[in-house]
């Protein structure tokens, strides 16, 4: 059974609340509900923003991890609690699609966008569900030194840590708790076929010393020495690799796994203006060159320039993934992956 780690709903005033924001209100304010799975240290920035341009908005913050919003959300499916999703993987919010719990709204602008960050139902004469923000990306966070010292060569395919050199040395997030670790698994089921993606996952997880239940924490293993690899994705290597860890970001030969952060509306909201005054901005050149700050890939193709760290082919890399196949076998995939490997992951 997952940890619930589940920050508070109402504002909270500390600085070391990085994944709470206190936004500024006053007597006429309307309050949003927002879930967010959006990294810490990004969401003050961007509720910051966000307030400065609409400050009759008061923005009640609840971050987790992927997997634990998701489950949240669909665990108050009969009471929605939130009025909008703000950042959580597209696969997710697939799945909370198909179960009727997002209220179709076209942003303001929502044509400016890459037509893959959008829902394919409004190609069709719809309203999108959701829309894109930005892709994060599949990567390993390889600490140099520890590498080194502990004769560990630095690998160069997701092949190579299957090898018997890297046994003990490699850890990565738990799927069930965590987007990226549903990231990778998905795309390992479909890089290579389902038989031989378990089979890779078994091989795999002979070398692995614990699975996460945060997608970035296997890199910061990675970038502090407590593990020589860590597989996680390349927003947070790339940015702890200029912070100065001695960590190389690899990018494995075979592909990149990728799934896209992405918004939208609780079905059922009394607060639709606002949520939709939301939604807007989430979708707006603002807001995307604020996304890539982190991410070199983002919603608004005009907007997308080089982050450092990354790899200028970065979109050649990523794999053709099928959020659409990975949400419906969601359950059916992460049930298999719990009963094959959840012995290691962390309390």
């Amino acid at each position: 059974m997952m940890p619930r780690r589940l920050f508070p709903s109402t504002l909270l005033a500390s600085a070391a609340a990085l994944a709470s924001t206190v936004l500024a209100s006053n007597a006429l304010a309307t309050e949003l509900m927002v879930y967010t799975a959006v990294e810490s240290d990004d969401l003050q920035k961007y509720a910051e923003r966000f307030n400065a341009a609409h400050p009759d908005i008061e923005i009640n913050w609840v971050r987790d991890s992927t997997g634990v919003i998701t489950a949240r959300l669909l665990a108050e499916k009969d009471n929605p609690q939130a009025d909008v999703i703000w950042g959580l993987a597209a696969t997710s919010l697939l799945v909370l699609e198909e179960e009727g719990m997002l209220e179709r709204y076209a942003p303001e602008g929502v044509d400016n966008l890459d037509p893959k960050f959008v829902d394919a139902a409004y190609r069709d004469g719809e309203d999108p569900a959701w829309v894109g923000m930005d892709a994060w990306v599949a990567a390993i966070c390889y600490n140099t030194i520890e590498g080194e010292r502990q004769g560990v060569p630095m690998p160069t395919s997701w092949e190579d840590l299957t090898k018997p050199e890297f046994e003990g040395h490699v850890i990565m997030p738990n799927p069930n708790s965590s987007g990226t670790g549903y990231l990778d698994v998905a795309s390992w089921l479909q890089l290579w076929d389902e038989e031989q993606g378990w089979d890779y996952m078994d091989r795999l997880h002979n070398n692995i010393s614990r699975y996460t239940h945060s997608g970035s924490a296997p890199c910061s293993l990675a970038a502090t020495g407590e593990t020589v690899v860590g597989v996680s994705f390349a927003f947070r290597g790339a940015r702890l690799k200029s912070q100065g860890a001695p960590i190389e970001v690899v990018f494995p030969e075979e592909g990149l796994g990728w799934d896209m952060e992405a918004s939208a509306i609780v079905a059922g909201t009394d607060k639709q203006e606002a949520a939709q005054t939301l939604m807007d901005w989430s979708i707006s050149r603002e807001a995307n060159e604020l996304y890539n700050e982190g991410y070199a890939v983002v919603a608004y193709p005009a907007v997308a320039q080089p982050i450092e760290n990354y790899p200028v082919d970065i979109t050649d890399r990523m794999i053709d993934a099928d959020f659409q196949w990975a949400a419906v076998n969601r359950e059916r995939v992460l049930t298999e992956w719990q009963r094959r490997y959840d012995g290691k992951t962390e309390q």
